[in-house]
């Protein structure tokens, strides 16, 4: 299960960290996963699709939201609702959709799924606002009535039903057939900016909404938050709403605002 994996995880984390020289190469902690089992074409990441770090306390996200504000005068955050799908980049030339690509390895490369996201409704195939190089990252998914549908028709014709509405999310993604996404029902929400030539940004929120008005569902009900007293507050708000959803989600993501400042903070080779 999700919570016994996430157990041995924070377990080898805290090894790894007590002991570092016997720390793998290819350890779990440092490797970002998903790579497709399937013959799809690669294509190369121009920005890496990295993990998120993961805290599973309150006082772990207050450790977070101190750290930050330690190296950022006055922080903003911005919460939103972790979606339980596939993350994609999503590229767009001069306004008209171009490219669609699994996260892969995270780093190198990822699969070409795009023919398999047209079939996606809620996909813009072209913006109000064009810019000459736009890519963005979502996450597909399946909400909860096109699973349960889904597995109805697997029922009927004696096919092997799905697990859950991620696994089906992601086998459906990487179907060889698009007419096979067409009929699943996949959704997507947009949930952050890679890439824009054209146009520039301060703030992830403004470029959430900018987003939103070129037609990109964007992560909903997301909240701005200054103190790790307003953080916590949205976070056990989303707690409290998830099993109301239509979809699922496995968490709730805590962002800096300023997208200088995180250019500032900067990542590590996985997170």
């Amino acid at each position: 299960s999700d919570e016994a994996y996430d157990a041995l995880m924070r377990r080898l984390r805290a090894l790894e960290a007590a002991w570092p020289p016997l720390a793998a190469a290819d350890s779990p902690t440092r490797v970002v996963g998903g790579a497709a089992r399937r013959t799809l074409r690669e294509v190369a990441h121009r920005v890496p699709m990295l993990s998120l770090q993961d805290v599973f306390s309150e006082s772990e996200v207050r450790d977070f939201v101190a750290r930050v504000q330690q190296e950022i005068e006055d922080p903003v955050f911005v919460v939103e609702r972790k979606i339980d799908g596939l993350s994609v980049g999503l590229r767009y030339a001069n306004g008209r959709f171009a490219l669609g690509l699994t996260r892969g390895d995270g780093i190198s490369t990822g699969e070409d799924v795009t023919d398999n996201l047209m079939m996606i409704a809620s996909l813009p195939r072209t913006l109000p606002d064009p810019v000459e190089d736009l890519e963005v990252r979502g996450e597909v998914y399946m909400p909860v009535d096109a699973f349960e549908k889904v597995n109805a028709r697997q029922e009927e014709t004696g096919g092997k039903t799905f697990a859950n509405p991620r696994n089906c999310a992601a086998g459906t993604l990487r179907q060889l057939d698009p007419e096979v996404v067409r009929e699943r029902g996949l959704e997507l929400f947009v949930f952050n900016l890679q890439l824009c030539v054209g146009r520039t940004f301060s703030k992830h929120s403004e470029s959430l909404e900018w987003l939103a008005g070129q037609g990109f569902p964007v992560s909903p009900g997301f909240r701005v938050c200054r103190g790790a007293d307003d953080v916590w507050q949205a976070v056990c708000q989303i707690g409290s709403e998830r099993f109301a959803l239509g979809y699922g989600i496995d968490g709730a993501v805590v962002k800096l605002d300023d997208l200088a400042g995180r250019e500032r903070l900067g990542s590590t080779s996985k997170v």
